[in-house]
């Protein structure tokens, strides 16, 4: 009874939190007149709603049970599980409410508005729209905004504006996958992370407005507000039709940078903001995503020479390959190259090979997805540890090693156990989502197996990179398999895990 009290109130600060940060966005139909008579639809009513759902739901949730113990371990993990559902499911309110085209006025069924929600909050990019330039402005900004809360965190930014220090405030943070700290305090961690992330998107908003104004190519300023949210939340919506093809080179690499900052840990960018350049060079996840990005790069550019668009133009090849692989590594999802999946476009090796990528994904402790690179770099040196033991002689004693940090035996294989664990969990659910897509797709002629695969890779990495499958006339049971596949890997697997073994114990009990 004592954790359901807990879990109540936690969940009602982050209804009412996420309702009063909705209230921002009505500075958009304000400002381009999405209301009143004048236009032939009304934004600002939906956003009333949404922001009132939040407080109905939050408000008693969080009186009634404000004298709660501080959360344990489990209750939170249930916590992040539900509010990863429950957040997304209350968003759909606009999504639903606005149109999705101005011009025609169609708005989207329930579940594709569910589907684009969780793909937002879950900085996923994954989208069911395919005419980003006709959505008015309101959901334009509304579907940026959720990648940019979602991109750190509901329960990252609840604790960072409600909560107290204590034991309570870190088993939330640990809830939602995160646990490098920058401060001994989880409070002061959080409100540091919000600073770096609300320094990057002003420095990227800026940057990509000047390039505007000097470049035939670049973005207008509400495009640069729009993609540098998405970018350094490694989210990847956009507002234009193509994603970023049609920005100029300049714009692009902006944008590539953003997405390698994002996919960096925040500690790592604490220690860079503090001067330590040295500190920050030797993060072993920097390196490791700056050697995968030097490796998938080079690997993806000499397989696309021979791309018919590309026709031996090694500069070009770079060119996108570099950006597609960067995308897929920090799962953005920004596509800079129209067709990546069908026949015509890349071979499979390549597709599979940003499959891959999108699998590994960025730092643990950043916005991006994936099995993160911390427990990639651990599998590694796990293997290497294991064969060179096999190799030597039994009395020879061996030093464990990660980046700047010696482990001792014991703690090194925690450390490598847990990775594996995850990881392999992480993969059966991603077997289950090709299989479920394999099954619906098993007579579609427009997609080969290696676009299935790259697609739930897309949605479990939290990437947001297609081959075309995701579109508003997909099957509804393709549907549910990739929101559960985004929502499982936004959380990496254990919350769930957590919140299904409560349920069916809460079902024995009243049995």
């Amino acid at each position: 009874m004592s954790d359901l009290r807990s879990l109540f109130r936690t969940l009602g600060g982050i209804f009412i939190l996420v309702g009063f940060i909705t209230l921002i966005c009505l500075v958009v139909p304000l400002y381009f007149g999405e209301y009143g008579s004048n236009c032939k639809y009304d934004a600002i009513t939906p956003i009333l709603i949404t922001s009132a759902v939040f407080f109905c739901f939050g408000f008693p949730f969080y009186y009634l049970f404000r004298k709660a113990d501080h959360a344990n371990y489990k209750s939170a993990m249930i916590t992040a599980a539900l509010a990863w559902i429950i957040v997304p499911a209350i968003g759909i309110i606009p999504l639903i409410l606005i149109p999705y085209n101005k011009e025609t006025l169609v708005h989207m069924s329930p579940l594709s508005a569910f589907f684009e929600s969780m793909s937002g909050w879950t900085g996923t990019g994954l989208t069911m729209v395919d005419k980003e330039n006709l959505i008015p402005y309101t959901l334009q900004f509304w579907r940026s905004f959720i990648q940019w809360i979602g991109g750190v965190g509901v329960i990252v930014l609840t604790l960072s504006i409600l909560a107290r220090p204590g034991t309570g405030s870190f088993v939330l943070y640990k809830g939602e996958a995160r646990s490098q700290k920058t401060h001994p305090s989880v409070v002061s961690t959080v409100r540091t992370i919000w600073w770096i992330f609300l320094l990057y998107t002003i420095i990227g908003v800026i940057a990509l407005t000047i390039i505007g104004f000097v470049t035939s190519d670049g973005m207008t300023p509400w495009e640069s507000l729009n993609h540098a949210m998405t970018a350094i939340a490694t989210g990847g919506f956009g507002v234009t039709d193509d994603s970023i093809t049609s920005f100029g080179a300049i714009s692009q690499i902006v944008i590539l940078i953003l997405m390698v900052l994002g996919a960096i840990a925040f500690a790592a960018h604490y220690d860079l903001l503090k001067g330590h350049i040295k500190k920050f060079l030797s993060d072993v996840q920097f390196k490791a995503i700056i050697a995968l990005i030097i490796m998938g790069v080079i690997g993806l550019t000499y397989i696309n020479l021979k791309l018919p668009e590309v026709n031996g133009n090694i500069l070009y090849s770079l060119k996108i390959s570099g950006f597609q692989f960067t995308s897929a590594i920090t799962t953005t999802g920004f596509q800079s190259v129209n067709v990546i999946g069908s026949p015509e476009g890349w071979s499979e090796i390549a597709v599979l090979i940003l499959a891959c990528a999108m699998i590994i994904g960025g730092a643990a402790g950043s916005t991006a997805g994936g099995i993160k690179l911390f427990r990639a770099v651990l599998l590694y040196d796990g293997v290497s540890w294991r064969i060179k033991r096999a190799t030597s002689t039994p009395h020879r004693v061996f030093v464990h090693k990660l980046g700047d940090r010696y482990l001792k035996n014991d703690e090194a294989m925690d450390l490598i156990n847990e990775a594996a664990i995850i990881s392999f969990i992480w993969v059966i659910f991603l077997f289950v989502g090709i299989f479920v897509l394999g099954v619906v797709y098993i007579n579609e002629a427009n997609y080969r197996l290696s676009d299935i695969i790259f697609e739930v890779c897309s949605a479990q990495g939290n990437a947001g990179l297609t081959t075309g499958i995701t579109h508003m006339g997909m099957p509804s049971i393709a549907k549910i398999m990739l929101i559960f596949n985004m929502w499982i890997g936004r959380l990496e697997i254990i919350p769930v895990i957590v919140l299904v073994r409560s349920l069916f114990g809460l079902k024995r009990n009243i049995r």
